[in-house]
């Protein structure tokens, strides 16, 4: 199904934003609403359920956030992030130096936290059953972790030297955080310990003689902007400008050495690329310019390229659901993409019949197993 993903013409958003679209999150419960962040502050909320059931139809904006809000974020939205374990709450995060806690059905802030520079990034641990941490990455080099339930932002993980780009709480351990940052390294924190930080991924994993001594566990020779887990949280993806993607072994910290090609990354803040969940590869879609591109994970293999924005594209998010995938782009439109429905097979026709064509190209490409590529 992800094989064969197409802008879908049966579907539109309901185009709300009046700028560029940097973030969205789908609620994990249900796998029915989504928000989306804006660069202008304002935060929408959609309902994608076909509540219509006609075949063509578009998934409404159940309320905005907008500009006149008196809660409205000053400046652009970076990150939003529903409560995992229901709808009743979400979260944002922006230019303006705050992280709002947001009650869904009054669209009032139940808490605000206010830090020194401006919010990259936040994330909630999708599994912790034991703590209410909101790590948040900011224009500090410190880690910031605002607690739910006390309402205060005491703990702090040092250790980078730059800006913090991107945050990920472990899918598998409440505990464990990685986090990317424009100093080039990714940190591993267990954040129990004292001293915070597990280990610094180092791409040439411990083999000084590749490496100049300066390269030294970096995980990019550039600024790390994004970084996302497996759903399994057995492996972590991380991107940088230095237009290359890693793939690592969590546990070990190893780099895996997988080789995805260029990965263009002009992005001068956090990446939100996505990973699926349920499929067999797994898939990344990552923003490519005005394009997404599909890399299977573990063979590194550019699937291929979605085209449908006409401006460069900010962020995407996957439903595991319906294994459907929605992206955000400075052209102020969320797209969705949608599995083609397959051509049913009429039972008299037998399949050697059936024209050796593929139902898509990029299957030609990924299972290709010709000699000349050596």
């Amino acid at each position: 199904r992800v094989l064969s993903l197409e802008l879908n013409k049966d579907r539109d958003v309901e185009r709300i934003h009046g700028s560029g679209i940097n973030t969205l999150d789908i609620e994990p419960v249900e796998g029915r609403y989504m928000l989306s962040g804006g660069s202008d502050g304002v935060i929408v909320l959609y309902d994608l359920e076909n509540l219509s059931r006609k075949p063509s139809y578009t998934c409404k904006a159940l309320f905005s956030v907008g500009r006149s809000h008196p809660d409205v974020h000053k400046f652009s939205v970076e990150t939003v992030q529903w409560y995992p374990h229901d709808t009743g709450m979400f979260t944002s995060s922006s230019f303006d130096k705050t992280l709002k806690i947001w009650d869904t059905n009054t669209l009032q802030p139940a808490d605000i936290f206010h830090f020194e520079g401006t919010v990259y990034s936040h994330h909630m641990s999708p599994v912790a059953t034991k703590h209410c941490l909101i790590a948040v990455g900011t224009k500090s080099p410190k880690v910031q972790l605002c607690d739910l339930k006390s309402g205060s932002s005491s703990h702090i993980l040092q250790g980078h030297r730059q800006e913090v780009l991107a945050v990920s709480w472990s899918p598998r351990h409440e505990y464990i955080l990685a986090t990317g940052s424009a100093d080039g390294r990714v940190k591993l924190w267990d954040v129990r310990r004292a001293s915070g930080c597990l280990s610094t991924l180092d791409q040439h994993n411990g083999e000084k003689s590749k490496a100049s001594s300066e390269a030294a566990n970096t995980a990019h020779n550039g600024r790390v902007n994004g970084l996302c887990y497996t759903s399994d949280g057995l492996h972590l993806l991380t991107i940088g400008t230095d237009d290359r993607m890693r793939l690592w072994n969590s546990s070990t910290g190893e780099n895996t050495l997988v080789n995805y090609g260029k990965v263009c990354n002009e992005s001068r803040k956090g990446l939100k690329f996505a990973i699926s969940c349920g499929c067999n590869p797994d898939f990344a879609f990552v923003p490519y310019g005005s394009t997404i591109a599909v890399y299977t994970i573990f063979t590194g293999e550019l699937i291929t390229m979605l085209r449908g924005h006409y401006s460069t594209v900010n962020c995407c998010v996957f439903q595991p659901h319906f294994q459907e995938l929605y992206s955000g782009s400075k052209d102020c439109n969320v797209l969705a993409w949608i599995p083609a429905p397959r051509e049913p097979i009429p039972d008299d026709i037998s399949e050697k019949s059936l024209p050796q064509q593929p139902l898509n190209p990029a299957y030609e490409d990924a299972w290709s197993s010709s000699d000349d590529e050596g």
